[in-house]
């Protein structure tokens, strides 16, 4: 990689500033743990331990130990997760295999996992991640991202109604069952927003996992403003804390999953069990406005080294030093002696991209 800067650029020194957020002032290094054999895992599905060893990962990176020892292992998922991590550090395995670990025992199947990625490539490569671990311990997985029709989705997604089978059922054991089919949903924003809106039997009501992954453009960009529709469906009302039978009295929700409003760790008007989120980022913004829109509990950063930005160990850098005038005189004769390999380049803007190319072209 090799960076071209003028010299005026050179000369300012980049400063540190301190985050405006408490606990952002003190994350957990991510780069103090170690790299683990699989094996060696505490706690670890064997069954998840085998699938692991089957797509050839052998150790675990530091942000996946760090992630397993703040939601499976003494951290128990107490906090919403954040994690500040370089692309390409395993932020994907990270945040799947504890999710997975945690869902092996359910016995209901009902959405409790939604993760939301910003385009459907993105999206594509995550739910490859969750199908190689996640049919091993029973639990299905469902993409929405408008790779096909909303219908073929819903089918994926939405089980047929036992009334529809069998019409003589009451309406109320209708209602209280789950109609969706899927234990994990790997979605995009705006096909999020089409179920929510228009697929009937898409419920929200016993999510437990939320996981925003390019949380900095998830939070930059509105995307039909799914965020605060997702929180709003997923806290409890008076209608899905309690049943009624026949003489009046009050009944619980037959899943244990449902959210009801109580005492949760010593704090009044939270629900219980709580929405858990995880968010990650290679450039977590430090922004409260945007923070804020995820209603974290508790927050903790894990954060890959002292610095903000980073980039992976293994690639390597240079810096190339010259006056505005020649820079793109330099990037040819940069790109002549690459003979041909192939290059990504990058630009401030989409007009500087359009000269740059229209230059190219002429060499």
């Amino acid at each position: 990689m090799v960076t071209m800067g003028t010299k005026e650029q050179e000369d300012e020194a980049p400063e540190e500033r301190v985050p405006h957020l408490p606990w952002m002032r003190h994350p957990v290094d991510i780069d103090s743990f170690s790299a683990c054999p699989v094996a060696s895992l505490p706690r670890l599905d064997p069954r998840l331990a085998e699938a692991l060893q089957r797509m050839g990962i052998e150790s675990f990176f530091p942000v996946q130990v760090s992630a397993w020892l703040e939601t499976i292992g003494p951290g128990a998922f107490q906090r919403d997760i954040c994690i500040n991590s370089p692309t390409g550090s395993g932020k994907t395995l990270a945040y799947a295999l504890p999710i997975v670990q945690m869902l092996s025992t359910r016995k209901v199947r009902c959405l409790r996992a939604l993760v939301v990625l910003p385009t459907r490539d993105l999206a594509l490569q995550v739910k490859e991640v969750f199908d190689a671990i996640a049919p091993v311990v029973g639990l299905t997985v469902a993409s929405a991202v408008g790779q096909s029709s909303i219908a073929d989705e819903i089918s994926d997604l939405i089980k047929k109604s036992k009334q529809e089978l069998y019409p003589s059922l009451d309406d109320e054991y209708v209602e209280m069952e789950p109609q969706t089919k899927v234990d994990i949903l790997v979605a995009t924003p705006g096909r999020l927003m089409d179920h929510i809106n228009m697929t009937k039997g898409f419920s929200l009501e016993h999510l437990q996992y939320l996981v925003v992954d390019e949380t900095d453009r998830m939070l930059r960009e509105a995307y039909q403003s799914w965020l605060p529709t997702v929180i709003q469906f997923t806290r409890p009302t008076k209608q899905d804390l309690f049943r009624h039978d026949t003489t009046g009295r009050t009944l619980l929700h037959p899943l244990t999953t449902i959210r009801r409003s109580g005492v949760e760790r010593g704090f009044k008007g939270k629900c219980y069990p709580r929405l858990a989120k995880i968010v990650c980022s290679a450039t977590l913004t430090q922004d409260p406005s945007k923070l804020s829109q995820l209603e974290l509990h508790h927050p903790l950063l894990l954060n890959s080294g002292k610095k903000r930005y980073r980039i992976p160990e293994k690639l390597e850098s240079y810096k190339l030093i010259c006056t505005s005038n020649i820079k793109p005189l330099c990037l040819i004769v940069l790109l002549q002696e690459l003979r041909g390999e192939k290059c990504l380049v990058f630009t401030k803007s989409v007009d500087d991209s359009h000269r740059l190319s229209t230059l190219l072209g002429f060499f």
